[in-house]
């Protein structure tokens, strides 16, 4: 169920965020290796994901905000928020 914002990708997103732990893992997306760091802010308000294809060019990154009003927002980093739900939904850590 998407949250107060009614912003379906950030709901996804935060949802998919519950497997991520913080720190740096490796996995897989789509057939290739990728490193994911996370950081979560000590409040717990702001997440920060980077991803990167470790044998390509390919990254994944973004914010996402918890706001007072208990609505959160997406903010990726120049790409579409497909393209970061896609990868959250579809990364496989070893």
């Amino acid at each position: 169920m998407p949250d107060a914002s009614g912003d379906k990708a950030a709901w996804e997103v935060l949802q998919a965020l519950s497997r991520f732990p913080g720190g740096y893992r490796r996995g897989t997306f789509e057939g290739s290796v990728w490193g994911v760091t996370v950081r979560r802010s000590d409040d717990g308000r702001r997440i920060w994901l980077f991803a990167e294809d470790l044998a390509g060019t390919d990254i994944v990154s973004f914010n996402i905000y918890r706001l007072n009003s208990g609505a959160s927002v997406l903010k990726p980093c120049e790409m579409s928020s497909e393209k970061i739900v896609a990868f959250m939904l579809g990364f496989v850590a070893d």
